[in-house]
Protein backbone atom coordinates (compact mmCIF):
# COMPACT_ATOMS: atom_id res chain seq x y z
CA UNK A 1 0.00 0.00 0.00
CA UNK A 2 1.09 3.48 -0.64
CA UNK A 3 2.15 5.80 2.30
CA UNK A 4 -0.55 7.74 3.44
CA UNK A 5 -0.57 11.61 2.75
CA UNK A 6 -2.32 14.44 4.58
CA UNK A 7 -4.84 16.26 1.89
CA UNK A 8 -6.34 18.91 4.47
CA UNK A 9 -3.54 21.55 5.82
CA UNK A 10 -5.40 24.92 6.53
CA UNK A 11 -6.82 24.11 9.50
CA UNK A 12 -5.37 21.49 10.68
CA UNK A 13 -2.31 23.25 12.83
CA UNK A 14 -4.20 25.20 14.65
CA UNK A 15 -6.94 22.18 16.09
CA UNK A 16 -3.38 20.14 16.47
CA UNK A 17 -2.40 22.55 19.14
CA UNK A 18 -5.80 23.07 20.56
CA UNK A 19 -5.83 18.99 21.11
CA UNK A 20 -2.09 19.01 22.58
CA UNK A 21 -2.58 22.03 25.10
CA UNK A 22 -6.55 22.03 26.15
CA UNK A 23 -7.22 20.50 29.40
CA UNK A 24 -8.14 17.15 29.69
CA UNK A 25 -11.67 16.76 31.54
CA UNK A 26 -11.96 12.79 31.42
CA UNK A 27 -9.91 9.64 31.69
CA UNK A 28 -10.29 6.20 30.37
CA UNK A 29 -9.35 2.83 31.89
CA UNK A 30 -6.55 1.24 31.79
CA UNK A 31 -4.68 4.58 33.36
CA UNK A 32 -2.71 6.97 30.83
CA UNK A 33 0.61 6.50 32.46
CA UNK A 34 4.44 5.55 31.09
CA UNK A 35 3.78 1.80 32.66
CA UNK A 36 7.64 0.68 33.32
CA UNK A 37 9.07 -2.16 31.96
CA UNK A 38 9.85 -4.72 35.10
CA UNK A 39 13.78 -4.40 35.96
CA UNK A 40 13.59 -7.12 38.30
CA UNK A 41 12.03 -9.92 36.90
CA UNK A 42 13.17 -10.86 33.51
CA UNK A 43 11.03 -14.00 32.78
CA UNK A 44 9.15 -14.58 29.72
CA UNK A 45 10.24 -13.97 25.73
CA UNK A 46 10.59 -10.46 26.22
CA UNK A 47 10.04 -7.23 28.21
CA UNK A 48 6.69 -6.53 30.14
CA UNK A 49 5.13 -3.97 31.76
CA UNK A 50 4.62 -4.43 35.48
CA UNK A 51 1.39 -2.38 36.47
CA UNK A 52 -0.23 -3.93 39.57
CA UNK A 53 -1.41 -3.21 42.84
CA UNK A 54 -1.66 0.49 42.54
CA UNK A 55 -2.14 2.24 45.84
CA UNK A 56 -2.94 6.03 45.04
CA UNK A 57 -3.10 8.62 47.76
CA UNK A 58 -3.42 12.24 48.57
CA UNK A 59 -0.56 14.80 49.71
CA UNK A 60 -1.02 18.28 50.06
CA UNK A 61 -3.29 18.82 47.22
CA UNK A 62 -1.72 16.46 44.69
CA UNK A 63 -2.04 12.53 44.49
CA UNK A 64 0.81 10.04 43.88
CA UNK A 65 0.33 6.47 42.29
CA UNK A 66 2.50 3.56 43.43
CA UNK A 67 2.67 0.24 41.63
CA UNK A 68 4.59 -2.36 41.45
CA UNK A 69 8.14 -2.68 40.49
CA UNK A 70 7.92 0.68 38.43
CA UNK A 71 11.32 2.23 39.97
CA UNK A 72 9.44 4.79 41.82
CA UNK A 73 6.03 6.72 41.59
CA UNK A 74 3.53 9.13 39.84
CA UNK A 75 1.90 12.83 40.42
CA UNK A 76 -1.03 14.29 39.58
CA UNK A 77 -3.17 16.89 40.36
CA UNK A 78 -6.30 15.92 38.95
CA UNK A 79 -6.35 12.09 38.66
CA UNK A 80 -6.35 12.34 34.62
CA UNK A 81 -2.28 13.66 34.11
CA UNK A 82 0.20 11.90 35.62
CA UNK A 83 4.28 12.43 35.61
CA UNK A 84 6.89 9.86 36.73
CA UNK A 85 9.29 11.03 39.57
CA UNK A 86 12.25 8.62 40.22
CA UNK A 87 13.00 8.92 43.48
CA UNK A 88 16.56 10.12 45.13
CA UNK A 89 16.89 6.43 46.27
CA UNK A 90 15.53 2.86 45.76
CA UNK A 91 16.23 -0.55 46.39
CA UNK A 92 18.03 -2.19 43.92
CA UNK A 93 15.31 -5.33 43.60
CA UNK A 94 12.39 -2.77 43.26
CA UNK A 95 9.28 -2.79 45.49
CA UNK A 96 6.51 -4.76 45.04
CA UNK A 97 2.94 -4.58 45.82
CA UNK A 98 4.04 -1.74 48.19
CA UNK A 99 2.33 -0.13 51.56
CA UNK A 100 1.75 3.73 51.31
CA UNK A 101 0.61 5.91 53.61
CA UNK A 102 0.46 9.43 54.09
CA UNK A 103 0.30 11.14 57.53
CA UNK A 104 0.60 14.40 58.82
CA UNK A 105 3.14 15.79 56.40
CA UNK A 106 4.99 12.33 55.50
CA UNK A 107 4.54 9.94 53.23
CA UNK A 108 5.97 6.31 54.22
CA UNK A 109 6.76 3.45 51.95
CA UNK A 110 6.94 0.14 52.88
CA UNK A 111 7.55 -3.19 49.98
CA UNK A 112 6.44 -6.38 50.52
CA UNK A 113 9.36 -9.10 51.95
CA UNK A 114 9.64 -12.12 53.60
CA UNK A 115 13.10 -10.64 54.99
CA UNK A 116 14.37 -7.17 56.30
CA UNK A 117 13.46 -4.53 54.06
CA UNK A 118 13.58 -0.65 54.99
CA UNK A 119 10.68 1.80 55.63
CA UNK A 120 11.11 4.71 53.85
CA UNK A 121 9.74 8.29 53.72
CA UNK A 122 9.62 11.76 52.47
CA UNK A 123 7.62 14.71 53.09
CA UNK A 124 8.76 16.03 49.04
CA UNK A 125 7.36 13.58 47.34
CA UNK A 126 6.85 16.07 44.04
CA UNK A 127 10.92 15.87 43.98
CA UNK A 128 11.48 12.66 45.02
CA UNK A 129 13.68 13.08 47.80
CA UNK A 130 13.29 9.67 49.67
CA UNK A 131 15.38 8.85 52.87
CA UNK A 132 14.80 5.43 55.63
CA UNK A 133 12.16 6.19 57.95
CA UNK A 134 13.71 3.07 59.65
CA UNK A 135 16.72 0.56 58.17
CA UNK A 136 14.75 -2.72 58.41
CA UNK A 137 11.43 -3.49 60.63
CA UNK A 138 12.05 -6.27 63.63
CA UNK A 139 11.18 -9.88 62.88
CA UNK A 140 7.49 -10.64 62.41
CA UNK A 141 6.36 -13.08 65.23
CA UNK A 142 2.79 -15.17 64.12
CA UNK A 143 3.35 -15.34 60.41
CA UNK A 144 5.32 -15.46 57.79
CA UNK A 145 5.92 -12.01 55.46
CA UNK A 146 4.33 -9.37 55.34
CA UNK A 147 3.77 -9.74 51.93
CA UNK A 148 1.07 -7.31 50.19
CA UNK A 149 1.32 -4.95 52.90
CA UNK A 150 -1.06 -2.06 54.56
CA UNK A 151 0.20 0.02 56.64
CA UNK A 152 -3.14 1.92 58.14
CA UNK A 153 -2.90 5.05 60.73
CA UNK A 154 -6.09 5.58 62.50
CA UNK A 155 -6.21 9.54 63.06
CA UNK A 156 -8.70 9.41 65.52
CA UNK A 157 -6.87 7.13 68.10
CA UNK A 158 -3.53 7.72 66.66
CA UNK A 159 -3.21 3.98 66.48
CA UNK A 160 -0.69 2.35 63.47
CA UNK A 161 -1.70 -0.99 61.95
CA UNK A 162 -0.38 -3.68 59.44
CA UNK A 163 -2.12 -5.69 57.62
CA UNK A 164 -1.02 -8.38 55.21
CA UNK A 165 -1.13 -11.50 53.23
CA UNK A 166 -0.82 -13.42 49.54
CA UNK A 167 -1.89 -17.08 49.79
CA UNK A 168 -3.99 -19.80 49.08
CA UNK A 169 -3.00 -21.41 52.04
CA UNK A 170 -3.22 -18.79 55.03
CA UNK A 171 -5.24 -15.63 55.83
CA UNK A 172 -5.39 -12.01 55.78
CA UNK A 173 -3.22 -10.89 58.84
CA UNK A 174 -3.10 -7.72 61.39
CA UNK A 175 -0.82 -5.98 63.45
CA UNK A 176 -0.33 -3.33 65.61
CA UNK A 177 2.81 -1.11 65.05
CA UNK A 178 4.41 1.48 67.26
CA UNK A 179 5.18 4.66 65.61
CA UNK A 180 7.44 5.35 68.75
CA UNK A 181 9.70 2.63 67.94
CA UNK A 182 10.28 3.37 64.24
CA UNK A 183 6.76 1.56 63.49
CA UNK A 184 7.88 -1.89 65.13
CA UNK A 185 5.51 -4.24 65.97
CA UNK A 186 3.81 -4.10 69.07
CA UNK A 187 2.49 -7.74 69.19
CA UNK A 188 2.56 -11.14 67.44
CA UNK A 189 -0.16 -10.97 64.18
CA UNK A 190 -3.40 -11.99 64.39
CA UNK A 191 -5.30 -13.98 61.70
CA UNK A 192 -8.47 -11.77 60.56
CA UNK A 193 -10.06 -13.34 57.56
CA UNK A 194 -9.97 -16.34 54.73
CA UNK A 195 -11.46 -17.25 51.71
CA UNK A 196 -14.44 -19.59 52.03
CA UNK A 197 -15.24 -19.99 47.91
CA UNK A 198 -17.47 -23.03 49.05
CA UNK A 199 -20.30 -19.85 50.37
CA UNK A 200 -18.70 -17.20 48.37
CA UNK A 201 -19.49 -17.55 44.81
CA UNK A 202 -16.78 -14.77 43.16
CA UNK A 203 -13.96 -16.19 45.15
CA UNK A 204 -13.24 -19.56 43.36
CA UNK A 205 -10.52 -19.58 40.91
CA UNK A 206 -10.15 -19.37 37.30
CA UNK A 207 -11.86 -17.47 34.39
CA UNK A 208 -15.65 -16.45 35.39
CA UNK A 209 -15.00 -19.00 38.53
CA UNK A 210 -14.30 -22.37 36.69
CA UNK A 211 -11.63 -23.74 38.28
CA UNK A 212 -11.46 -26.03 41.03
CA UNK A 213 -7.80 -24.91 42.13
CA UNK A 214 -7.53 -23.42 45.62
CA UNK A 215 -8.04 -19.39 45.22
CA UNK A 216 -5.42 -16.61 46.68
CA UNK A 217 -6.50 -14.22 49.45
CA UNK A 218 -4.17 -10.99 48.95
CA UNK A 219 -3.76 -7.01 48.63
CA UNK A 220 -4.93 -5.82 52.08
CA UNK A 221 -6.49 -2.37 52.36
CA UNK A 222 -8.13 -0.99 55.41
CA UNK A 223 -11.03 2.57 54.97
CA UNK A 224 -12.67 3.81 58.10
CA UNK A 225 -15.57 5.06 57.98
CA UNK A 226 -17.89 6.64 59.77
CA UNK A 227 -16.46 5.24 62.77
CA UNK A 228 -16.11 1.29 61.25
CA UNK A 229 -13.37 -0.40 59.56
CA UNK A 230 -13.74 -1.86 56.46
CA UNK A 231 -10.80 -4.76 55.52
CA UNK A 232 -10.66 -5.12 52.11
CA UNK A 233 -8.98 -7.88 50.16
CA UNK A 234 -8.67 -9.13 46.54
CA UNK A 235 -9.17 -12.63 44.79
CA UNK A 236 -9.49 -15.19 43.60
CA UNK A 237 -6.23 -14.24 41.15
CA UNK A 238 -4.51 -11.85 39.58
CA UNK A 239 -4.20 -13.28 36.08
CA UNK A 240 -8.30 -13.74 35.89
CA UNK A 241 -10.96 -11.60 34.41
CA UNK A 242 -12.80 -12.37 37.78
CA UNK A 243 -10.39 -10.78 40.16
CA UNK A 244 -12.11 -8.40 42.25
CA UNK A 245 -11.99 -6.80 46.06
CA UNK A 246 -14.02 -7.68 48.79
CA UNK A 247 -15.27 -6.74 52.28
CA UNK A 248 -15.20 -7.35 55.90
CA UNK A 249 -16.50 -4.90 58.37
CA UNK A 250 -15.53 -4.74 61.95
CA UNK A 251 -15.58 -2.06 65.33
CA UNK A 252 -12.14 -2.24 65.80
CA UNK A 253 -9.25 -2.37 63.40
CA UNK A 254 -8.33 -5.86 64.63
CA UNK A 255 -12.03 -7.03 64.16
CA UNK A 256 -13.72 -9.33 64.46
CA UNK A 257 -15.03 -8.98 61.42
CA UNK A 258 -17.82 -9.73 59.72
CA UNK A 259 -18.50 -10.55 55.75
CA UNK A 260 -20.17 -7.70 53.96
CA UNK A 261 -23.02 -9.48 52.45
CA UNK A 262 -23.02 -6.86 49.21
CA UNK A 263 -19.39 -8.31 48.21
CA UNK A 264 -17.49 -8.46 46.18
CA UNK A 265 -17.37 -4.57 46.26
CA UNK A 266 -15.59 -4.20 42.74
CA UNK A 267 -15.70 -6.10 39.96
CA UNK A 268 -15.58 -6.14 36.40
CA UNK A 269 -15.55 -9.62 34.87
CA UNK A 270 -16.73 -7.76 30.94
CA UNK A 271 -15.43 -5.48 28.65
CA UNK A 272 -12.07 -4.65 27.39
CA UNK A 273 -10.07 -4.65 30.49
CA UNK A 274 -11.25 -7.01 32.95
CA UNK A 275 -10.05 -7.65 36.65
CA UNK A 276 -10.43 -4.98 39.35
CA UNK A 277 -8.85 -6.92 41.99
CA UNK A 278 -5.81 -5.88 44.52
CA UNK A 279 -5.54 -1.74 44.89
CA UNK A 280 -6.74 0.61 47.36
CA UNK A 281 -9.71 2.93 48.41
CA UNK A 282 -8.92 6.70 48.83
CA UNK A 283 -10.77 10.27 49.07
CA UNK A 284 -10.01 12.63 46.41
CA UNK A 285 -9.78 16.60 47.12
CA UNK A 286 -14.21 16.96 46.56
CA UNK A 287 -14.75 14.27 49.11
CA UNK A 288 -15.45 11.32 46.46
CA UNK A 289 -14.16 7.79 47.08
CA UNK A 290 -11.96 6.04 44.66
CA UNK A 291 -11.28 2.34 44.33
CA UNK A 292 -7.96 1.10 41.94
CA UNK A 293 -7.05 -2.31 40.83
CA UNK A 294 -5.45 -4.80 38.39
CA UNK A 295 -6.64 -5.87 35.05
CA UNK A 296 -5.09 -8.50 33.28
CA UNK A 297 -3.24 -8.44 30.08
CA UNK A 298 -1.15 -11.80 30.33
CA UNK A 299 0.83 -11.60 26.63
CA UNK A 300 4.57 -11.14 27.62
CA UNK A 301 4.14 -12.71 30.95
CA UNK A 302 1.43 -13.68 33.21
CA UNK A 303 1.65 -11.03 35.27
CA UNK A 304 1.92 -8.52 32.82
CA UNK A 305 -0.91 -6.06 33.95
CA UNK A 306 -2.60 -2.46 34.44
CA UNK A 307 -3.74 0.28 36.49
CA UNK A 308 -7.72 0.75 36.89
CA UNK A 309 -9.43 3.57 38.92
CA UNK A 310 -13.00 3.37 39.90
CA UNK A 311 -15.43 5.98 41.61
CA UNK A 312 -16.80 4.46 44.75
CA UNK A 313 -18.75 4.70 47.46
CA UNK A 314 -20.41 4.42 50.51
CA UNK A 315 -24.70 4.24 50.65
CA UNK A 316 -26.05 5.65 54.08
CA UNK A 317 -26.11 1.98 55.06
CA UNK A 318 -22.90 1.99 55.01
CA UNK A 319 -22.60 -0.49 51.88
CA UNK A 320 -19.32 0.01 50.25
CA UNK A 321 -19.11 -0.33 46.03
CA UNK A 322 -17.33 0.53 43.50
CA UNK A 323 -18.83 1.83 39.77
CA UNK A 324 -18.01 -0.55 37.44
CA UNK A 325 -20.28 -0.13 34.77
CA UNK A 326 -19.22 1.32 31.97
CA UNK A 327 -15.90 1.34 33.77
CA UNK A 328 -13.97 1.14 31.00
CA UNK A 329 -15.68 4.28 28.35
CA UNK A 330 -14.56 7.84 29.56
CA UNK A 331 -15.44 9.36 32.86
CA UNK A 332 -15.17 12.87 34.09
CA UNK A 333 -12.39 13.66 36.31
CA UNK A 334 -13.53 14.73 39.67
CA UNK A 335 -14.22 18.78 40.02
CA UNK A 336 -16.87 18.40 42.46
CA UNK A 337 -18.49 16.24 45.57
CA UNK A 338 -20.56 13.60 43.25
CA UNK A 339 -24.28 12.71 44.69
CA UNK A 340 -25.20 9.58 42.92
CA UNK A 341 -23.84 6.81 41.29
CA UNK A 342 -22.60 6.82 37.94
CA UNK A 343 -22.43 11.00 37.43
CA UNK A 344 -18.84 10.54 36.39
CA UNK A 345 -19.80 8.56 33.32
CA UNK A 346 -19.48 11.09 30.34
CA UNK A 347 -21.83 9.40 28.27
CA UNK A 348 -19.56 8.97 25.20
CA UNK A 349 -20.36 5.17 23.96
CA UNK A 350 -17.71 2.78 22.05
CA UNK A 351 -17.88 3.59 18.31
CA UNK A 352 -15.13 1.15 17.20
CA UNK A 353 -16.05 -2.39 17.68
CA UNK A 354 -15.54 -4.68 15.11
CA UNK A 355 -15.50 -2.19 12.33
CA UNK A 356 -13.55 -2.70 9.47
CA UNK A 357 -9.71 -1.31 9.67
CA UNK A 358 -7.72 -1.18 6.79
CA UNK A 359 -3.56 -0.34 7.39
CA UNK A 360 -0.39 0.43 5.53
CA UNK A 361 1.08 -2.95 6.19
CA UNK A 362 0.69 -6.40 7.98
CA UNK A 363 3.10 -8.64 9.21
CA UNK A 364 2.03 -12.15 9.30
CA UNK A 365 -1.67 -13.04 10.68
CA UNK A 366 -1.74 -10.09 12.96
CA UNK A 367 -4.67 -8.53 10.73
CA UNK A 368 -5.63 -4.71 11.07
CA UNK A 369 -9.22 -5.87 12.41
CA UNK A 370 -7.65 -7.43 15.35
CA UNK A 371 -7.28 -3.64 16.54
CA UNK A 372 -11.35 -3.23 17.04
CA UNK A 373 -11.96 -6.22 19.11
CA UNK A 374 -12.23 -5.19 22.34
CA UNK A 375 -9.26 -7.82 23.41
CA UNK A 376 -6.14 -6.61 24.62
CA UNK A 377 -4.49 -9.77 23.96
CA UNK A 378 -5.27 -9.90 20.39
CA UNK A 379 -3.42 -7.07 18.25
CA UNK A 380 -2.63 -5.91 14.80
CA UNK A 381 0.83 -5.59 13.93
CA UNK A 382 3.41 -3.30 10.93
CA UNK A 383 5.60 -4.79 8.94
CA UNK A 384 7.35 -1.88 10.00
CA UNK A 385 8.50 0.86 12.86
CA UNK A 386 8.87 3.49 10.58
CA UNK A 387 7.19 6.70 10.83
CA UNK A 388 4.44 6.47 8.39
CA UNK A 389 2.27 3.27 9.36
CA UNK A 390 -1.14 3.90 9.95
CA UNK A 391 -4.20 1.85 10.69
CA UNK A 392 -7.73 3.58 9.59
CA UNK A 393 -11.00 2.26 11.60
CA UNK A 394 -14.15 2.88 9.06
CA UNK A 395 -17.37 3.68 12.06
CA UNK A 396 -19.55 2.90 9.35
CA UNK A 397 -21.61 5.65 10.01
CA UNK A 398 -20.64 10.00 10.39
CA UNK A 399 -20.52 10.38 14.56
CA UNK A 400 -19.55 12.81 17.05
CA UNK A 401 -15.96 11.52 17.92
CA UNK A 402 -15.29 12.93 21.51
CA UNK A 403 -12.14 10.54 22.22
CA UNK A 404 -9.54 7.82 21.19
CA UNK A 405 -7.72 5.51 23.19
CA UNK A 406 -4.77 3.67 21.40
CA UNK A 407 -3.45 0.71 23.36
CA UNK A 408 0.05 -0.92 22.12
CA UNK A 409 1.25 -4.10 22.59
CA UNK A 410 4.63 -5.11 23.01
CA UNK A 411 5.12 -7.63 20.28
CA UNK A 412 8.46 -9.54 20.57
CA UNK A 413 9.56 -7.09 22.72
CA UNK A 414 13.41 -7.42 23.76
CA UNK A 415 12.78 -3.99 26.29
CA UNK A 416 13.64 -3.95 29.85
CA UNK A 417 14.64 -0.62 30.73
CA UNK A 418 13.09 2.55 30.96
CA UNK A 419 15.00 5.51 29.41
CA UNK A 420 14.87 8.94 27.67
CA UNK A 421 14.22 7.05 24.79
CA UNK A 422 10.82 5.62 25.68
CA UNK A 423 8.60 7.74 24.44
CA UNK A 424 4.97 7.72 22.08
CA UNK A 425 4.53 10.05 19.34
CA UNK A 426 1.83 9.71 16.83
CA UNK A 427 -1.28 11.56 15.05
CA UNK A 428 -5.16 11.20 15.11
CA UNK A 429 -6.61 11.86 11.32
CA UNK A 430 -10.75 12.07 10.47
CA UNK A 431 -12.55 12.27 7.49
CA UNK A 432 -15.72 11.57 6.55
CA UNK A 433 -15.05 10.57 3.24
CA UNK A 434 -11.57 8.97 3.25
CA UNK A 435 -10.86 11.48 0.40
CA UNK A 436 -10.54 15.25 3.02
CA UNK A 437 -8.28 14.39 5.90
CA UNK A 438 -8.17 16.39 8.97
CA UNK A 439 -5.74 16.40 11.83
CA UNK A 440 -7.35 16.75 15.06
CA UNK A 441 -5.15 15.43 17.48
CA UNK A 442 -0.97 15.17 17.32
CA UNK A 443 0.66 13.10 20.68
CA UNK A 444 4.16 14.71 20.69
CA UNK A 445 3.84 16.80 24.08
CA UNK A 446 4.89 15.82 26.47
CA UNK A 447 7.33 13.36 25.75
CA UNK A 448 6.82 10.39 27.74
CA UNK A 449 6.07 6.23 26.77
CA UNK A 450 2.14 6.11 26.30
CA UNK A 451 1.78 2.44 26.17
CA UNK A 452 -2.55 3.38 26.72
CA UNK A 453 -2.64 6.49 25.55
CA UNK A 454 -5.92 8.16 25.85
CA UNK A 455 -6.72 11.25 23.91
CA UNK A 456 -9.21 13.48 24.63
CA UNK A 457 -10.47 16.25 21.68
CA UNK A 458 -10.89 19.32 22.66
CA UNK A 459 -14.55 19.79 21.20
CA UNK A 460 -16.75 17.02 19.19
CA UNK A 461 -15.47 16.35 15.39
CA UNK A 462 -17.96 14.58 13.15
CA UNK A 463 -16.34 11.55 10.93
CA UNK A 464 -16.89 8.44 9.68
CA UNK A 465 -12.72 7.60 9.57
CA UNK A 466 -10.11 7.61 11.82
CA UNK A 467 -6.68 7.11 11.00
CA UNK A 468 -3.52 6.42 13.37
CA UNK A 469 -0.65 7.62 11.80
CA UNK A 470 2.87 6.49 13.57
CA UNK A 471 5.61 8.58 14.07
CA UNK A 472 7.40 6.63 17.12
CA UNK A 473 7.90 4.25 19.74
CA UNK A 474 10.90 2.39 21.10
CA UNK A 475 9.37 -1.40 20.64
CA UNK A 476 11.13 -3.05 17.67
CA UNK A 477 7.57 -3.36 16.29
CA UNK A 478 4.33 -1.08 15.97
CA UNK A 479 1.65 -3.29 17.20
CA UNK A 480 -2.01 -2.19 18.48
CA UNK A 481 -4.07 -4.70 20.58
CA UNK A 482 -6.73 -1.57 19.71
CA UNK A 483 -7.71 1.29 18.86
CA UNK A 484 -11.08 2.42 20.56
CA UNK A 485 -12.90 5.49 19.64
CA UNK A 486 -15.41 7.13 21.93
CA UNK A 487 -18.45 9.57 21.09
CA UNK A 488 -21.83 9.61 19.75
CA UNK A 489 -23.72 7.29 16.85
CA UNK A 490 -26.82 8.52 14.76
CA UNK A 491 -29.84 7.40 15.65
CA UNK A 492 -32.03 6.80 19.18
CA UNK A 493 -30.86 4.94 21.99
CA UNK A 494 -31.63 1.33 21.96
CA UNK A 495 -35.07 -0.23 24.01
CA UNK A 496 -34.69 -1.93 26.95
CA UNK A 497 -34.60 -5.17 26.37
CA UNK A 498 -37.52 -7.86 27.21
CA UNK A 499 -37.95 -11.07 28.55
CA UNK A 500 -34.95 -11.11 30.97
CA UNK A 501 -35.10 -14.30 33.12
CA UNK A 502 -33.19 -15.13 36.37
CA UNK A 503 -32.80 -18.72 37.49
CA UNK A 504 -30.72 -19.44 40.10
CA UNK A 505 -29.23 -22.74 40.06
CA UNK A 506 -29.19 -25.99 42.35
CA UNK A 507 -25.75 -24.08 43.41
CA UNK A 508 -26.81 -21.42 44.80
CA UNK A 509 -23.44 -19.51 44.12
CA UNK A 510 -24.43 -19.95 40.27
CA UNK A 511 -27.46 -18.34 38.76
CA UNK A 512 -28.26 -18.16 34.46
CA UNK A 513 -29.62 -14.54 33.44
CA UNK A 514 -31.22 -14.78 29.36
CA UNK A 515 -32.94 -12.32 27.61
CA UNK A 516 -34.23 -11.40 23.98
CA UNK A 517 -31.93 -9.65 21.54
CA UNK A 518 -32.56 -5.87 21.09
CA UNK A 519 -31.63 -4.80 17.43
CA UNK A 520 -28.43 -3.31 16.84
CA UNK A 521 -27.12 -2.82 20.12
CA UNK A 522 -23.03 -2.52 20.85
CA UNK A 523 -24.10 -5.06 23.78
CA UNK A 524 -25.51 -5.12 27.48
CA UNK A 525 -24.91 -4.65 30.75
CA UNK A 526 -26.38 -7.36 33.43
CA UNK A 527 -26.74 -5.77 36.72
CA UNK A 528 -27.49 -6.92 39.92
CA UNK A 529 -27.21 -6.71 43.79
CA UNK A 530 -28.49 -7.65 47.26
CA UNK A 531 -31.61 -4.59 47.04
CA UNK A 532 -33.36 -3.18 44.07
CA UNK A 533 -32.21 0.35 44.27
CA UNK A 534 -28.87 -1.09 45.05
CA UNK A 535 -27.88 -3.23 41.76
CA UNK A 536 -23.74 -2.41 42.03
CA UNK A 537 -22.67 -5.41 40.41
CA UNK A 538 -21.96 -5.26 36.26
CA UNK A 539 -20.90 -7.85 33.42
CA UNK A 540 -20.62 -6.69 30.48
CA UNK A 541 -21.97 -8.55 27.23
CA UNK A 542 -21.30 -7.40 24.01
CA UNK A 543 -24.29 -7.99 21.17
CA UNK A 544 -22.58 -10.85 19.23
CA UNK A 545 -22.34 -12.76 22.17
CA UNK A 546 -24.75 -15.57 23.56
CA UNK A 547 -28.36 -13.93 24.87
CA UNK A 548 -27.20 -16.00 28.00
CA UNK A 549 -24.71 -16.19 30.93
CA UNK A 550 -24.26 -17.84 34.25
CA UNK A 551 -22.80 -15.46 37.18
CA UNK A 552 -21.28 -17.62 38.66
CA UNK A 553 -20.28 -14.74 41.54
CA UNK A 554 -22.64 -14.93 44.06
CA UNK A 555 -23.11 -15.30 48.23
CA UNK A 556 -24.91 -18.90 48.16
CA UNK A 557 -26.96 -17.75 51.29
CA UNK A 558 -28.21 -14.15 50.11
CA UNK A 559 -31.23 -13.19 48.34
CA UNK A 560 -30.30 -11.10 44.74
CA UNK A 561 -31.90 -8.77 42.42
CA UNK A 562 -30.96 -8.56 38.53
CA UNK A 563 -31.99 -6.28 35.92
CA UNK A 564 -30.41 -5.71 32.46
CA UNK A 565 -30.05 -2.54 29.89
CA UNK A 566 -28.55 -2.51 26.17
CA UNK A 567 -26.21 -0.41 24.84
CA UNK A 568 -25.50 1.27 21.13
CA UNK A 569 -23.30 3.78 19.72
CA UNK A 570 -25.89 6.82 20.49
CA UNK A 571 -26.33 5.63 24.37
CA UNK A 572 -28.04 3.18 27.30
CA UNK A 573 -31.57 1.97 27.05
CA UNK A 574 -33.62 2.01 30.50
CA UNK A 575 -32.97 -0.72 32.30
CA UNK A 576 -35.41 -3.64 33.15
CA UNK A 577 -37.39 -3.76 36.29
CA UNK A 578 -35.45 -5.47 39.35
CA UNK A 579 -36.45 -9.39 39.31
CA UNK A 580 -35.81 -11.02 42.48
CA UNK A 581 -33.36 -14.24 42.37
CA UNK A 582 -34.30 -16.02 46.17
Amino acid sequence: MKPFMFFALVPTLALTVLAQSHRTRTYCNPLDIDYRYDTYTKEGPGGYRSGADPVIVRQRGAYYLFVTNSGGWWRSKDLGNWEFTKPSQWPEDDICAPAVVTVRDTLYIFPSTYEFRPVYCTTTPWNGNLAEFTHALPPLKGALGPWDPDIFHDEKTDRWFMYFGSSNTYPIYGVELDHARKLAYVNEAKPLILLDPSVHGWERFGRDHRDTLTPYVEGAWMTKHKGRYYLQYAAPGTEYNVYANGTYVGDDPLGPFTYAPYNPVSYKPGGFVTGAGHGNTFLDGFGNYWNTGTPWIGVNHKFERRVAMFPAAFDDDGQFHADTRFGDFPHYLPSRKTTRQGELFAGWMLLSYHKPCSASSVCDTFAATLATDENPRTFWVADTNRRGEWLTVDLRHVCAVRAVQVNFADYRSDLHENDSTMVTLFRISASRDHRHWRRIAEVTRPRRDRPCAYVELPAPHKARYIRYEHLYTRSPHLAISEIRVFGRGPGRRPATPLHLNVRRDRDARNAVVSWKAVPGVVGYNILWGIHPEKLYQTYQVFADQEKMLEVRALNADQDYFFAIEAFNERGVSRPTPPVHCP
